[in-house]
């Protein structure tokens, strides 16, 4: 198989374009965070680390993250401007190529790139059958031509509740397709790519998450619009068990 959910990481390997995909770092939450009172060390060495583990692990030799690389909306923190730029540098380091997709809270982020990563905007790329885009604005039509799509912007999780009532959320992965006939009545196209879709969990285990068995707000164009639909989606834990369709999910616990 050439795309791989690697075994408890929120990350993903593509072998034949030897790619590690990642998405939503939100570098600087933590800033956020002290402004509140609450002191945590800054995640982007834990980042580090864990991407050059990956890194080995699968010889992948391009980096994708699929947006939401920093935090703070509007603007930058002092923390972004000084950590991202680092960061980036490091990551050139290991990878011959890195690539950025354009996420909702990644205004400005142009300004503090260093040369040599790539920047696409919010309506992502492709790379052969693949494309690639955050989830918060509608896909470039090309995407629309590919087998295998990955978003991340959702950051799914699933909650689990004992008979004591104790409650426990894990990040999940969804995969499912696009609904082709949507697409084309959007785009205005007469025929698609088979449109397979991969949503991430997020890399920062610090968020907060979309509890997709619960009645949040769900946000995104391909979901209000009806061409993606969570509860047909198979869901799986981090560690890879799978744990079923989310509708069915549903149904036993209601």
């Amino acid at each position: 198989m050439s795309i791989k959910l690697l075994t408890d990481y929120p990350a993903l390997f593509i072998n034949e374009i030897k790619t590690l995909v990642i998405t939503d770092l939100h570098v600087g939450v933590e800033y956020e965070l002290t402004k509140s009172g609450i002191r945590i060390h800054k995640q982007i060495e834990k980042f580090l680390d864990v991407i050059s583990k990956l890194s080995k692990l699968t010889n992948a030799s391009q980096l994708i993250i699929l947006g939401d690389v920093k935090h703070k909306v509007p603007g930058m923190s002092i923390q972004e401007i000084k950590d991202i730029p680092k960061f980036f540098e490091h990551l050139k380091t290991i990878f011959k190529k890195v690539i950025v997709a354009q996420g909702n809270h990644d205004a400005d982020l142009h300004y503090i790139l260093p040369d040599g990563v790539k920047l696409y905007g919010s309506k992502g790329f492709k790379i052969g059958k693949y494309g690639f885009f955050h989830g918060h604005a509608w896909p470039s039509q090309k995407l629309m031509k590919c087998d295998y799509l990955f978003m991340g912007h959702l950051q799914p999780s699933m909650e689990f509740k004992d008979k004591l009532g104790y409650r426990s959320r894990q990040q999940i992965w969804l995969k499912g397709k696009l609904d082709q006939t949507v697409i084309k009545k959007k785009y205005k196209i007469t025929s698609t790519g088979k449109l397979n879709i991969i949503i991430f969990p997020s890399f920062n285990s610090l968020l907060g998450s979309l509890n997709v068995m619960g009645k949040e707000d769900l946000s995104g164009p391909l979901l209000t619009s009806k061409a993606m639909n969570l509860d047909d989606m198979r869901t799986y834990l981090l560690d890879g068990t799978y744990l079923g369709i989310l509708k069915y999910l549903k149904r036993r616990i209601s």
